[in-house]
């Protein structure tokens, strides 16, 4: 089953599981799908400044994502700020 749009508040689908019900490796995956969605153009949007992202995923702890992961996130936002640099580098 793929449990990476259930919300730690229990907002989310296929099953409105909340907090630690949903799998680690989903809320990881919760994070860093947003992540990469808001980040990366798509046909239908621009892509975000990291910047905005970084605001939308601090806003939503706790709510859509797990606090512990955001945390995580956090102490590793350069790391992904230098991801994204090289990414934009080698185009």
């Amino acid at each position: 089953m793929n449990y990476h749009h259930e919300r730690w508040d229990g907002n989310g689908y296929p099953e409105e599981l909340y907090g630690d019900e949903i799998p680690i490796s989903a809320r990881i995956m919760a994070l860093a799908d947003v992540f990469d969605a808001l980040t990366t153009v798509r046909p239908y949007k621009k892509a975000w400044r990291i910047e905005a992202v970084v605001d939308y995923i601090l806003e939503q702890k706790g709510l859509q994502f797990d606090p512990d992961v955001v945390e995580a996130f956090e102490t590793e936002i350069e790391a992904f700020r230098q991801v994204m640099m090289q990414d934009q580098t080698a185009d």
